[in-house]
């Protein structure tokens, strides 16, 4: 059994995937647009993006990976407005300059929660919410002797 994060963008997935693969390494997997969904006709305008030809090129599913980790991600039913509360996506690094260099990227737009700072538990932590709404926890955990 395997669970994983499915992150709906409302319409800024495509933006996102670019954004992650420049701040966190994420590396791109599939990516379907609802134009090439073969059920497009079973798809009703209140289910989601629906058949219309404006959401053609919106993105029905995605994925990508960061380490080992697979995240997927869509457009969902394209509000605009992605709505990311009580949840939060923790990236564990093992060296201290690649997790300042995604925190420093995902700051870009974002608000920082917690600057990356030394605490019992890691040589680095730090939380920041990007400018998707999505909320990040990057660790560095400490080394115990």
């Amino acid at each position: 059994m395997l669970v994983q994060p499915y992150l709906f963008f409302e319409g800024r997935c495509e933006e996102a995937l670019e954004f992650y693969k420049k701040t966190i390494d994420a590396k791109p997997g599939m990516l379907m647009r609802f134009k090439d969904n073969p059920e497009k006709d079973k798809v009703g305008a209140g289910e989601g993006c629906g058949p219309t030809a404006a959401m053609d090129d919106k993105v029905m599913h995605a994925e990508f990976k960061v380490g080992d980790s697979l995240i997927m991600v869509s457009d969902g039913r394209c509000t605009g407005n992605p709505q990311f509360q009580g949840v939060a996506l923790s990236i564990t690094y093992d060296n201290v300059a690649a997790l300042e260099k995604a925190f420093n990227g995902l700051t870009e737009g974002g608000q920082v929660m917690m600057p990356l700072s030394t605490t019992f538990f890691a040589e680095k932590f730090g939380m920041v919410t990007d400018r998707f709404g999505v909320l990040w926890m990057l660790i560095k955990p400490a080394q115990h002797q």
